[in-house]
């Protein structure tokens, strides 16, 4: 009988792979880095006293009353332009379905696994804090979230050396960590729904789906087509959110003959800056805005739902996404890639606890009719991510020395065509343009030595 075949965990990833990481990474890196100046902003505006300015036009409302669309510009930035962010989430994770590291479920069965313990853990800790101290068990979603966005900009600081397979790892982390953060929310916050709505706005996802699938294109069709499908899923009662993944998630991901990019690319590539530079952002600015002074951090560390927030951050995301790591690689005899360590992957599970957007938006969701506690629990996240996020620095920092050595390996690009060497050691072209450019250098340093001893000869000469 065949012994069982080991396979690599976080090993090298294949040059499209690579290639497309990269480039999607560099644009969540972006996207976190205007987040980051948002949620400052936010914080000023809200302890300064401009309080009462920004206040009024976070609460300001307007829309068609008709329609259940009389939202305040709070719920507009919400339920309206996190729907853009969900649109892409959902694109992220069909194409990981498709062509990415969920493809294969044996070589998906680790960073699943991660994501799901890096869920479970943090909501078991919210639990027993809150169950021991008697707090309010409603908020036990809220720190199960990762933000991708401000993860990437914690890396774009002190880790931009870190591996690709790290990278890559944290990305499918956040893929599924956004679709178990939107079944939590239609599962668990949808309370009253009006099934006609909610048919209307299925049928609208078929027309969608049809019209797509038949090649028909243009923004023109798709956009209007898109906001009635949302429009009809906020009146419906599910929350309309649910609506950008649903439709993210109806794009073709495979290429047909005759095409560059899959129609799926395409649309992230035009939508994910509009995500990433403005929707996100905007909701940050609004959600973000929490009165913060001495007393309301010494609160946050003292009463049960805020604590339970902050430790399911700091501690259960780390925890749970290590441990899943490490039980899945066990049990599924997986070797971790010999050029790191299990001290590599903690330091970016401590970076899962980072929970910046959604946790925002599951904290406004779980206490609805208790607007000083969803405010409390903000804090409370925007503290707990603080905290991962300067854990994970501390430990990134320390393990840099090795980060840089790896990557400028992947990097090196010593045959000057464009594609690292590491992906073309196994092929005989490689290492002739190898052998014609050593040769020439080497005819170069014959020739400079001729030169020299020659410049020798003529010194040794009389006067």
């Amino acid at each position: 009988m065949a012994a069982p075949t080991t396979r690599k965990f976080l090993g090298r990833l294949s040059l499209p792979e690579r290639t497309f990481i990269t480039d999607a990474l560099r644009t969540e890196t972006v996207g976190g880095i205007i987040l980051l100046v948002a949620a400052i902003a936010a914080l000023i505006l809200a302890n300064t006293p401009l309080s009462g300015v920004y206040g009024d036009i976070r609460n300001f409302s307007f829309g068609p009353q008709a329609l259940h669309l009389h939202l305040s510009v709070e719920s507009w930035a919400t339920d309206g332009l996190l729907t853009i962010f969900f649109f892409v989430a959902g694109i992220e994770l069909k194409r990981e379905l498709v062509a990415g590291e969920l493809r294969d479920p044996k070589a998906a069965a680790l960073p699943v696994i991660a994501a799901l313990c890096g869920m479970a853990a943090p909501a078991l800790v919210y639990v027993v804090v809150n169950a021991t101290g008697g707090g309010s068990l409603k908020g036990w979603a809220v720190p199960t979230a990762t933000d991708i966005a401000f993860a990437l900009a914690v890396l774009a600081v002190i880790g931009t050396a870190l591996p690709a397979a790290l990278r890559a790892f944290l990305l499918t982390l956040a893929v599924v960590d956004d679709l178990g953060a939107i079944l939590i929310i239609a599962i668990f916050f949808t309370k009253d729904i009006n099934f006609v709505a909610l048919g209307l706005s299925f049928a609208g996802l078929a027309l969608f789906r049809l019209l797509h699938h038949k090649g028909v294109r243009g923004a023109y069709i798709h956009v209007p087509l898109g906001l009635v499908i949302w429009a009809l899923m906020h009146a419906s009662g599910v929350h309309a959110t649910v609506a950008g993944v649903a439709m993210g998630l109806m794009l073709r991901c495979t290429v047909r003959e005759g095409e560059d990019r899959s129609p799926a690319e395409r649309v992230e590539h035009r939508v994910r800056p509009l995500s990433a530079g403005l929707a996100v952002p905007v909701f940050a600015l609004f959600a973000a805005g929490v009165p913060i002074s001495g007393a309301a951090v010494a609160d946050v560390f003292t009463r049960p739902v805020t604590l339970g927030v902050v430790l399911g951050l700091v501690v259960g995301k780390a925890v749970g996404v290590f441990g899943g790591s490490w039980c899945a690689a066990r049990f599924t005899r997986a070797e971790l890639n010999e050029d790191l360590a299990w001290a590599d992957v903690f330091a970016v599970a401590t970076l899962a606890g980072i929970g910046f957007t959604v946790s925002l938006l599951i904290g406004e969701l779980a206490f609805p009719g208790a607007p000083a506690l969803a405010e409390e629990v903000k804090s409370a996240v925007l503290i707990g991510s603080l905290c991962a996020a300067l854990l994970a620095g501390i430990l990134l920092k320390l393990r840099n020395n090795r980060y840089q050595r790896l990557y400028t390996e992947e990097e090196r690009d010593e045959d000057m065509d464009g594609i690292p060497d590491v992906y073309e050691l196994d092929t005989p072209e490689y290492h002739l343009r190898m052998a014609a450019l050593l040769e020439a250098k080497a005819a170069e340093h014959r020739r400079l030595a001729e030169v020299t001893a020659a410049d020798d000869s003529g010194d040794d000469g009389p006067a």
